[in-house]
C-alpha cells in the first residue's frame, strides 16, 4: 500500500490494463459522486477487492454543483427533523476533522429585518449548537445593527434590527470527491472515470457482475462482483429498472447558483435569508474570492447531464438578493451560472413540494442482490457509504469481519495541510485548490511557476494528468481546479493552453472547441 506522500499515479492505460488483468472484485461501485466514492473508500478500507467506474469524470454531476456547505441543515430543524440535523452535525465534524486542507468553519449571519426575528431564529440556532454539542463550531450570538453591518457591511441597513451570527462549515465539492477517490485508490481500489456501466450480468438470477465500457476506446470489460452497488445519484432509477422494472425512487429537483464578484458581499461571512418570499432559503457565500448565491429548489424531469436554469430562477436569486444588498447583483455581473440536480427520495403517495420531500438517504436490495443507494446530502456521505456497507453485509453479498474505520480516516492531503516547510507555491496551491502539496512535488513539474489563470499553474495541469485521473479540458477547468464554476469567460480564455498541456502528458488532441460551448453554458444567464 503506498504511504501519504507517494502519490499513485493515474495513467489510464495502467488501470484499463489491471482491470482486465484480473476483473474479479468484491465489490464494483456505479457511480462516482460521493457516495460512490465513498462506498469505495470504505470498502477498500475494510481490506475488499474494490472497483469503481463512472459514466463521466469523477463529481461531474450534483457532487460538484452543490452550495459548497458542510452542515448540519438549518432548515431541517425547522421541519423538526432532529434526528438527521444530529446525524448531519456529528459527520460535519468527521469531514472537517478528515479533510481540514478542503473544509474550514464559516460563519453565517442572518440578518433581522422584524422585531421578533432575532429573538426567535436565535432561540432556534442555539437548539442547534446544543444538538453539536462538543462538536460546535462557535457559540450563536445576537448582533446588533452595527455589529452586522460589521459583518455584512452591504446588507440593507434601512429597518435592519439586529443578526443573528452561527456557524457550520465550508468545501469545495469536487476537491473533496478527488481527495476521497485517491484516497480510496491508496488503499487498493481500482477507480475509472469515462467508463460507462453498460448491463449487469447475472447467474441464476443473482447479479454475478456488470459490463461496461470504456467511452473513450469503445473498449468493453466485464466485471465479476457478486456484490453491485447503484449509487448513480440521480440516474440510479435507470440501472434499477434494468434489473427488475422498479417503480421510480427518485423525485429530482434542481437547485441553481449565480456567481459574482466578492464586491457585493465583502465579508468572510456568508449571508443567510432563513425564508424568502415563497419560503425557501437564500445563501450568499463567499468562496474562493467570489460569491455564490443560491438556490433554488425546483422540481424537474430532466435528467440532462448538463442542467439549465430556468428565467423564473435567476429572477427568484438575483430578486431576493437585491432585497437584502445595497447593491444588487444584476444579469450582466453572473460570471458562472451552474445547476445541480438533488436526487431526492419520492414519497410512496405522489409528487408533491420538493422542500418536504425527504433529505434522507434510502439503501435498497433488489430480489437479485443489486444495491442501490440515493438520497442524503454530501455532509453525511460518508454514514452513507457504512450503511450501504451494512447492507452488503446484512444481506451475505460480501463476507468481512473489519469494522468501519472512515470516521478516523484522514483524506489525502490532510496531514501535511499546514506543513511550514511548504514552498510558497505549494503553500498557494493548498490554499486555493488543495492540489497534491502533501506531495511536495509540484514545485518540482515543468511550468510550476507559469500561472495560466489565477490560482491554476501549469503545474497544476500536469499533476491533474498524471495524479488526479484528470483526462479533459473540462476535468481540470471545472473539477479539479473550480475556474468554470467562478468565472465562465476566464475559463474559456485558459482552455488552449490547458489542452496543450493536456495534449503533451497525455497524447491524442483535446476537444477545445467542446470546452468552449460548455463555457458558453456557463456563462449565458437566461
Amino acid at each position: 500500500m503506498a504511504t501519504p506522500h507517494a502519490p499513485l499515479p493515474t495513467r489510464r492505460a495502467d488501470l484499463l490494463a489491471r482491470l482486465a488483468a484480473d476483473p474479479h472484485f468484491d465489490v464494483a461501485v456505479i457511480g462516482g459522486g460521493a457516495t460512490g466514492l465513498g462506498v469505495a473508500l470504505d470498502a477498500a478500507s475494510r481490506g475488499l477487492r474494490v472497483v469503481l467506474v463512472e459514466a463521466q469524470d469523477f463529481a461531474k454531476g450534483t457532487s460538484s454543483r452543490s452550495t459548497k456547505l458542510v452542515h448540519g441543515g438549518v432548515r431541517y430543524l425547522a421541519q423538526g427533523n432532529i434526528s438527521l440535523v444530529r446525524e448531519a452535525l456529528h459527520e460535519r465534524t468527521v469531514l472537517l476533522r478528515n479533510a481540514p486542507h478542503i473544509a474550514q468553519p464559516l460563519a453565517f449571519v442572518m440578518p433581522c429585518y422584524r422585531w421578533w426575528e432575532s429573538p426567535f431564529y436565535g432561540l432556534g440556532l442555539t437548539m442547534y449548537d446544543l444538538l453539536a454539542g462538543d462538536a460546535g463550531l462557535g457559540k450563536t450570538q445576537r448582533l446588533n445593527q452595527a455589529q452586522t453591518l460589521a459583518e455584512l457591511p452591504t446588507a440593507q441597513s434601512a429597518g435592519l434590527q439586529g443578526s443573528v451570527k452561527y456557524w457550520d462549515g465550508q468545501f469545495d465539492d469536487a476537491r473533496m470527491a478527488l481527495a476521497i477517490a485517491r484516497t480510496a485508490a491508496q488503499r487498493g481500489a481500482l477507480l475509472l472515470n469515462y467508463c460507462r456501466a453498460e448491463r449487469l450480468i447475472y447467474d441464476d438470477g443473482a447479479i454475478s457482475g456488470v459490463e461496461c465500457i470504456d467511452t473513450l476506446s469503445a473498449t468493453t470489460y466485464r466485471i465479476h462482483s457478486r456484490c453491485v452497488i447503484n449509487a448513480a445519484g440521480v440516474w440510479v432509477d435507470g440501472l434499477r429498472q434494468k434489473d427488475d422494472d422498479a417503480p421510480p425512487m427518485v423525485s429530482p429537483s434542481q437547485g441553481v447558483h449565480l456567481v459574482v464578484d466578492r464586491e457585493f458581499l465583502p465579508s468572510d461571512a456568508a449571508l443567510i435569508v432563513p425564508k424568502t418570499a415563497d419560503g425557501r432559503v437564500l445563501f450568499a457565500v463567499p468562496w474562493l474570492g467570489k460569491l455564490v448565491l443560491g438556490t433554488t429548489d425546483t422540481p424537474t424531469h430532466s435528467l440532462a447531464e448538463e442542467p439549465t436554469a430556468l428565467k423564473q430562477e435567476v429572477d427568484f436569486i438575483l430578486r431576493e438578493a437585491a432585497r437584502y444588498l445595497t447593491q444588487a447583483p444584476t444579469r450582466a455581473d453572473v460570471q458562472s451560472v451552474w445547476v445541480g440536480l438533488r436526487p431526492l427520495v419520492k414519497h410512496q403517495g405522489g409528487e408533491g413540494a420538493t422542500q418536504k420531500i425527504s433529505r434522507e438517504h434510502t439503501v435498497v436490495v433488489s430480489p437479485s442482490g443489486l444495491v442501490t443507494v440515493t438520497g442524503g446530502k454530501w455532509t453525511t456521505y460518508r454514514v452513507m457509504a457504512e450503511d450501504v456497507l451494512q447492507a452488503c453485509l446484512e444481506r451475505r453479498l460480501v463476507a468481512c469481519d473489519k469494522p468501519c474505520i472512515t470516521a478516523h480516516l484522514s483524506l489525502v492531503g490532510a496531514t501535511s495541510a499546514h506543513d511550514p516547510a511548504m514552498t510558497p507555491s505549494l503553500r498557494q496551491a493548498q490554499g486555493m485548490h488543495s492540489y497534491g502539496a502533501e506531495e511536495g512535488i509540484l514545485a518540482e513539474l515543468p511550468g510550476a511557476d507559469h500561472w495560466i489563470a489565477p490560482g491554476l499553474s501549469e503545474a497544476m495541469v500536469r499533476f491533474a494528468a498524471r495524479y488526479e485521473y484528470a483526462l479533459t479540458v473540462e476535468d481540470v477547468l471545472a473539477r479539479r481546479c473550480r475556474l468554470l464554476f467562478l468565472d465562465a469567460k476566464a475559463a474559456a480564455q485558459a482552455a488552449p493552453q490547458v489542452a496543450q498541456i493536456l495534449d503533451q502528458e497525455l497524447g491524442g488532441r483535446q476537444n477545445v472547441a467542446q470546452f468552449l460551448r460548455l463555457a458558453e453554458h456557463f456563462s449565458s444567464v437566461p
